[in-house]
């Protein structure tokens, strides 16, 4: 019989740890969660200083007489969850339902699941870090409080099944934010000048660049500028007036955090955030590689931090010696994180092993686990390497009174570059004409090449940058990334299309409530100072339900004003002068998961619906018909005609009646201004005030 009993999370982690420690110990998994606040209410006692009511988890019954049932036959029990607030706490939740006393030394962490990580994490068990468990139960009570108190208004003001929470109300914000800035945009006419000079004794033309006066940069913003400077350059000789030949080093990457390596893999691989965390998840639990059994390929996924362990460190500096060279091994000192925020709890994202080479073990691994695996390690791998350096050459070309410039660069020591390159990463192109250009160098001109350009609005969100975004402004931490973007697409509060992230009708009813009547909840400075407490929390700073204690008062006062002044967004049961032609009624305005649609009054007897094509009072103006709202398949709206597919005519942007008065054009609203749809004509002009704004 097994003296010493291990519980884990994950099932999959049973096979490999249970290999590493041997026939004296018995693994077993708890699936997760066992105790946990109650699903049909609050669970908080808010008047007995917000104690929490914990409860077994529906359908977890068995599972913890089986795991009680082990620990009475061991002689000692570890608690074995995962390294992070939330692991901790499910130890906690373990010990007491298994009357585990959380002061013995029943605790064990490990990084990554190797052999050499458990048996060492078995040898120095310690106590359940309770200061890890009250930041994880400030953690729930307050999205618990937030999610409970609010949705009901949600539902009252809105409709029935919305949501809002403490992290996921915030990123929403943060996305209709950007829409409006998008939307709001102007985008303002500039142009680009190039030289294509020839070189005697060269085959191939040059192309230098505008760049300005002798005295500054120029701008070229109109084309009456444009000709100005064409007509001084005419006649003019380019001579060279400068040549600097540099040095450039580009320095090697940090190790993947959980934010970086979404980012990445979003970028590179295509990868959702959470296809990214189910991946990574599989790659550190461990995978059954041919000749080794099942191996734990990467440490923890949930990290913010850049930190390497020295005996990780050195191993990588030896392999990259004897795979790649001496000269290839980084020089300089371990880099750290600078993020504020960063809890530095573990290390970074690294191979468990970093001789297991991605090709190695490839025919071990399914595609995107093999795509992910070397991501992480060759990412790994190049943070241990030296800073690769490039030979530039920047050439300064003078034309009468303005200056052209030609740059370029070459790879004169590739560094980390030999394993890893960004996903931003330019091509450097080297071009052997300009290494060669000296003061002496006579040029003709072939051409003046120029290009009329507009400035483009800022970019809708990815789920790349959003992570980028929230992280930067402290929203959040790295296991809530995935599931607050995941939760605001299955709310259908966002949509994503080809990559980009844009807001629902439903999100913007749901940010306007938000915005209205709960804006501190939904402030990122509000939601990143709940991240900094909890840190406190975390490092014994401050006791849990003080925070609680601080935020309730206040929070309660703007739900019961809500509730009592709020009006009622109206969104759904219009009467409309379409006519049911299963039942002659009148058909009505609905409200569903995807916007609004047309269905019969007469539900259930007539179950009859149809799309609800909303007009907005403008003719069409290629064909004269009416503009009406449509959605895409995903609901991102826009402006089309009525006559389609007939007539094509659609935009993004809101149309009005007024033509334009330059070219007689259709106009649209961009924020508070009216703009031509041409954008060659580029005429804008004040939007005029409604009358209540006078």
């Amino acid at each position: 019989m097994a003296k010493y009993l291990v519980i884990v999370e994950s099932p999959t982690k049973v096979k490999p740890i249970k290999k590493f420690l041997g026939g004296n110990y018995e693994v077993v998994a708890s699936n997760g969660h066992v105790r946990d606040l109650p699903k049909s209410q609050l669970g908080i006692d808010i008047d007995n200083d917000f104690e929490p009511k914990y409860i077994t988890i529906r359908g977890k019954g068995q599972k913890l007489t089986e795991l009680k049932k082990e620990a009475k036959k061991a002689s000692k029990v570890f608690l074995a969850t995962d390294p992070d607030r939330e692991g901790e706490a499910i130890s906690w939740h373990l010990a007491t339902a298994l009357k585990i006393d959380p002061a013995a030394n029943c605790r064990i962490t490990f990084n990554e699941i190797t052999k050499g990580a458990v048996k060492e994490a078995v040898k120095h068990p310690r106590t359940i870090d309770m200061n890890l468990v009250d930041a994880q139960q400030a953690r729930r009570e307050l999205d618990r409080i937030v999610g409970y108190k609010i949705s009901p208004v949600l539902w009252q003001k809105v409709k029935r099944g919305l949501s809002a929470g403490r992290v996921q109300s915030a990123a929403l914000k943060m996305i209709c934010d950007r829409e409006e800035l998008i939307n709001a945009f102007i985008p303002e006419e500039y142009y680009t000048l190039d030289a294509i000079l020839n070189i005697s004794g060269e085959k191939k033309p040059v192309t230098a660049k505008f760049y300005g006066s002798k005295d500054s940069k120029v701008e070229i913003t109109s084309k009456e500028q444009l000709e100005d400077i064409l007509s001084h350059l005419k006649g003019k000789s380019y001579k060279v007036s400068d040549v600097k030949h540099g040095k450039r080093t580009k320095k090697n990457p940090l190790p993947f955090t959980t934010s970086t390596l979404q980012q990445e893999a979003s970028k590179q691989l295509n990868f959702s955030t959470q296809k990214t965390m189910r991946q990574a998840q599989s790659l550190y639990e461990g995978v059954d590689i041919k000749g080794l059994g099942t191996v734990g390929l990467i440490t923890y996924l949930r990290t913010d931090s850049t930190r390497i362990s020295s005996e990780a460190d050195s191993a990588a500096k030896a392999f990259i010696q004897e795979t790649y060279g001496k000269e290839y091994v980084t020089s300089s000192e371990e880099k750290m994180n600078t993020n504020k925020n960063a809890q530095d709890a573990h290390e970074a994202i690294r191979p468990a092993d970093v001789t297991l080479t991605p090709e190695r073990i490839k025919d071990n691994l399914t595609r995107d686990q093999f795509r992910l695996y070397r991501l992480i390690w060759q990412r790994f791998v190049a943070s241990r390497m030296e800073n690769a350096t490039y030979d530039t050459t920047s050439v300064k070309i003078s034309a009468g009174d303005y200056i052209f410039t030609i740059a370029t660069s070459k790879v004169a020591f590739d560094g980390f570059m030999s394993v890893y390159q960004d996903a931003d990463e330019e091509k450097t192109k080297t071009n052997t004409v300009v290494t060669n250009i000296t003061k002496d160098t006579k040029f003709s001109l072939d051409r003046l090449d120029h290009k009329q350009h507009f400035t483009q609005p800022p970019a809708h969100y990815t789920e790349a940058a959003l992570v980028k975004a929230l992280e930067e402004q402290g929203i959040g931490r790295p296991s809530t990334y995935a599931p607050t973007i995941t939760t605001l697409l299955s709310r259908r509060y966002i949509t994503k299309e080809a990559k980009n992230l844009y807001v629902t009708e439903l999100g913007d009813a749901v940010n306007h409530i938000m915005v209205m009547a709960f804006p501190a909840i939904i402030d990122a400075t509000f939601t990143a100072n709940v991240e900094s407490l909890l840190d406190m929390v975390d490092q014994g700073e401050i006791q849990w339900k003080t925070i609680l204690r601080n935020f309730y008062p206040d929070f309660d006062i703007a739900v019961k004003d809500a509730e009592e002044k709020l009006e009622k967004v109206t969104i759904a049961d219009e009467v409309t002068d379409v006519i049911c032609e299963e039942c002659g009624r009148n058909m009505v305005i609905k409200y569903g998961p995807h916007g609004k649609f047309l269905a019969c009054p007469g539900f259930p007897e007539c179950r009859n619906t149809k799309p609800y094509l909303e007009k907005i009072g403008v003719s069409c103006p290629k064909c004269g018909k009416e503009i009406v709202i449509r959605k895409t398949k995903k609901g991102r709206r826009y402006y089309g005609c009525e006559n389609n597919p007939e007539c094509d005519f659609m935009s993004w942007s809101k149309p009005v009646e007024k033509k334009c008065p330059e070219c007689g054009g259709y106009m649209v609203e961009k924020g508070n201004k009216l703009v031509c749809g041409n954008l060659e004509c580029g005429y804008t002009e004040e939007k005029p005030k409604k009358k209540e704004d006078e």
